[in-house]
């Protein structure tokens, strides 16, 4: 009795003629390993900002930075609601394309494309409050290398903290970005039966798990940055 296992025709398309001893589709391990690697990445940012900012005798108090509001009255103070609205639509967006993802696997064209949309938009929202927030901080003289802010105890800071800051939150922006823009393109590719005609949709799942990795990061960002 024979005990060789044949591949379907979608598994050995996917796999390249044969089953895949892992079950996992090639193009999505190399996104694992992409993965791993920006997050040793994201992990050296913060580990290094972690030591200079537990190392330091004083720093500013992220309630007093981020304590302002679009379109807020005059004097009014609301620290790190802005932040945490801004993380509430960013975790919004990575709920969307758990959706995407799973009408993909059902081969639903018409969720595929709402849920990306709503994702895309998401990030959108995320990209404009984040650039509204550097604007507002230029605005007050913070930028790499100026550091308006006192530290807690009233007592000078140095730049550190706004040189972390932009540059965290700069390379965490950019990747935000580019997952707009992956996810233009997969909305596009959508649009056009691309992935009706391959008979499946992996390549929304690929681009979710890039998506869900950013979201994962502002997390880490937004509790060691702001919260701490």
């Amino acid at each position: 009795m024979s005990t060789t296992t044949t591949a379907s025709p979608n598994e050995a398309k996917l796999w390249g003629g044969g089953k895949s001893p892992f079950n996992l589709e090639y193009g999505k391990v190399m996104m694992w390993y992409f993965l791993m690697s920006d997050a040793f990445t994201f992990g050296a940012f913060l580990i290094s900002y972690g030591t200079v900012r537990f190392s330091t005798n004083g720093w500013p108090n992220s309630n007093e930075v981020f304590r302002s509001f679009p379109f807020a009255p005059e004097g009014v103070h609301a620290p790190l609601v802005f932040v945490s609205i801004m993380t509430f639509i960013l975790i919004v967006s990575s709920v969307t394309m758990v959706l995407a993802v799973h009408a993909g696997h059902n081969m639903d064209k018409k969720g595929v494309v709402r849920n990306m949309i709503l994702t895309i938009i998401g990030g959108i929202a995320f990209l404009s409050c984040q650039a509204w927030e550097w604007n507002h901080l230029f605005h007050e003289g913070a930028w790499w290398g100026s550091n308006p802010f006192l530290n807690a105890d009233g007592t000078a800071s140095s730049t550190n903290f706004t040189n972390f800051f932009f540059t965290i939150t700069g390379f965490h922006g950019f990747h935000v970005f580019s997952g707009v823009v992956i996810n233009i393109i997969m909305l596009i590719m959508t649009l056009l039966d691309k992935f009706e005609q391959r008979g499946h949709y992996l390549m929304i799942e690929k681009a979710g798990l890039y998506w869900h990795f950013v979201d994962l990061v502002w997390v880490f960002v937004f509790t060691i940055f702001y919260l701490l």
